[in-house]
């Protein structure tokens, strides 16, 4: 019969994490998250639960659970099961064992909920503009390799900008071909709060999780954080309802 598993043992298990170097601790430790609650009550108008029934789990912990989908590509399912699964998952949202941890449902009521209070984008916004002024980017990929790295400065002007979504090349990044060699013309996001968008047929687009630096569409918002390649064979996503991509 196997010993007990005590406090130790988990300590010793977030030690290891830490010591290899787990990047959900990093984003926790460069984010007061706490700063979105005000934002986050006001969008949501929950009760005071004076007429009873189960408490909605905490807001912050679940705007959390969004930016960890978005950073890592998961769709609601997808979530759900690694925040039951990954100590690491847990420990950012602050849930030991035994604390009640949303499902895919729960997840899917809650962006909803921002959504309708059209309070999503300035949520994230704000996210990625505290995260940029710290000199930080999220980098998204899959749950094994997304990270945070420092920013790299961009120089693309805003007329650059304007010529490569018109499909051109601006006139001096063709005279550098080492610089032109830089930037990602082809991508192009394909999610946006965790919802895919649709391409010029009309169909949703297919997305390939890849890590978003090194290209002029670089930014340190999370909004977006897979990129489509067109011409790319990709795995049908998973759909159920409500979830944000496979």
């Amino acid at each position: 019969m196997s010993a007990q598993r005590g406090f130790f043992d988990l300590d010793e298990r977030y030690a290891a994490l830490s010591a290899a170097g787990d990047p959900l601790e990093k984003l926790a430790g460069l984010i007061d998250f706490e700063i979105f609650r005000p934002a986050l009550d006001a969008a949501l108008q929950r009760s005071d639960g004076r007429r009873g029934g189960r408490p909605p789990l905490d807001a912050v912990m679940m705007f959390k659970t969004l930016i960890l989908q978005t950073l890592y590509g998961l769709s609601d399912a997808q979530a759900e099961f690694q925040i039951l699964e990954r100590r690491s998952v847990g420990r950012f949202l602050g849930l030991d064992d035994g604390d009640n941890a949303p499902d895919e449902t729960t997840i899917w009521r809650f962006r909803e909920a921002l959504v309708r209070a059209d309070a999503i984008e300035t949520l994230f916004a704000r996210f990625d503009a505290h995260l940029k002024s710290l000199g930080y980017l999220a980098m998204g990929g899959q749950i094994v390799d997304a990270s945070i790295i420092s920013a790299p400065r961009q120089r693309t002007t805003d007329e650059e900008r304007s010529i490569v979504r018109d499909g051109g090349i601006p006139k001096a990044w063709a005279a550098k071909p080492a610089r032109l060699a830089q930037k990602d013309r082809d991508a192009r996001w394909t999610l946006k709060r965790g919802r895919r968008k649709k391409g010029a047929d009309g169909k949703l687009l297919a997305e390939i999780p890849r890590p978003c630096s090194g290209t002029s569409r670089i930014s340190a918002s999370t909004s977006a954080m897979a990129s489509f390649v067109p011409g790319r064979p990709v795995t049908p996503p998973v759909t159920t309802a409500g979830n944000c991509r496979n």
